[in-house]
């Protein structure tokens, strides 16, 4: 049940948004191992003036902050996993690996509602211990 936030400041096409949005699901399901049918994820683009980043950027357009709520529980090793996928598939779509940042916020069940219930009230249709 992530909830994910791609910013960036390059204009994409339809389809190639879609990849972006994509690639980050896909790093989601492949290490956090939540269904496919989950889906959460916002692209947000904005104006090159709306959004500073290094001047030490080779390709500063493509600087890219992909920050994903979740539920807390899952082991270092799978955080790791997921940093990784999602950095090697959005290199796949030529956007910079060292303009990626990933920032993970975790949630406790008990603070995270779906449907009127706390998430450790109902069945998610996947484990977040992993």
């Amino acid at each position: 049940m992530p909830a994910s936030l791609i910013e960036n400041r390059h204009i994409y096409t339809a389809a190639e948004e879609r990849s972006i949005m994509n690639s980050v699901h896909d790093a989601l399901v492949e290490a956090f191992r939540i269904p496919p049918k989950d889906l959460n994820i916002r692209l947000v683009i904005h104006e090159p003036g709306r959004f500073l980043c290094s001047p030490e950027l080779e390709q500063p357009d493509y600087r890219t902050i992909v920050t994903i709520d979740c539920f807390a529980g899952r082991s270092i090793d799978a955080k790791r996993h997921l940093y990784k996928e999602v950095v090697d598939r959005l290199a796949k779509l030529g956007i910079p690996r060292d303009h990626v940042s990933v920032i993970l916020h975790e949630v406790e069940l008990q603070n995270w509602a779906l449907g009127g219930f706390p998430a450790g009230e109902i069945d998610l249709g996947f484990t977040v211990e992993i």
